[in-house]
């Protein structure tokens, strides 16, 4: 793992969620997008070498809007930036994991992603991110 690629954090509303963080950041989003196979809208915010990933369901049917309704707004994920997601979903698995994605995924800002158990990781939704 390189560094903390993103926080995800689910809002119910994105246009809101953007003139939020827009005052705390002093700075605009740089980029919007939508990841249908998700139903979900993302946001991205940059900081330092890492981002904020404002993440909004595009229907209630989608794991953000299910999230936002088992737990509120809040932060959803942390992503780890990896070299070679396959070879660190192989370690993982190996040092005992679960990985709700054995396979990487397409994800928003040109990723591939997984994402680890969060029960196996302190109840946090773990993502590892590589540039497809």
């Amino acid at each position: 793992m390189k560094r903390i690629e993103h926080i995800g954090i689910a809002v119910k509303d994105l246009e809101a969620a953007n003139k939020t963080y827009a005052t705390v950041m002093g700075a605009e989003h740089y980029k919007t997008e939508t990841v249908e196979s998700e139903g979900v809208s993302t946001s991205f915010f940059q900081v330092g070498e890492s981002k904020i990933e404002l993440l909004a369901a595009t229907n209630p049917e989608s794991p953000i809007a299910k999230f936002i309704e088992k737990r509120g707004e809040g932060i959803h994920h942390i992503a780890f930036y990896v070299d070679d997601i396959n070879t660190e979903i192989e370690r993982l698995k190996g040092e005992g994991f679960r990985l709700l994605n054995e396979i990487p995924k397409p994800g928003a800002d040109n990723k591939l992603v997984a994402f680890m158990h969060p029960k196996d990781v302190n109840g946090v939704l773990v993502e590892l991110c590589q540039e497809k």
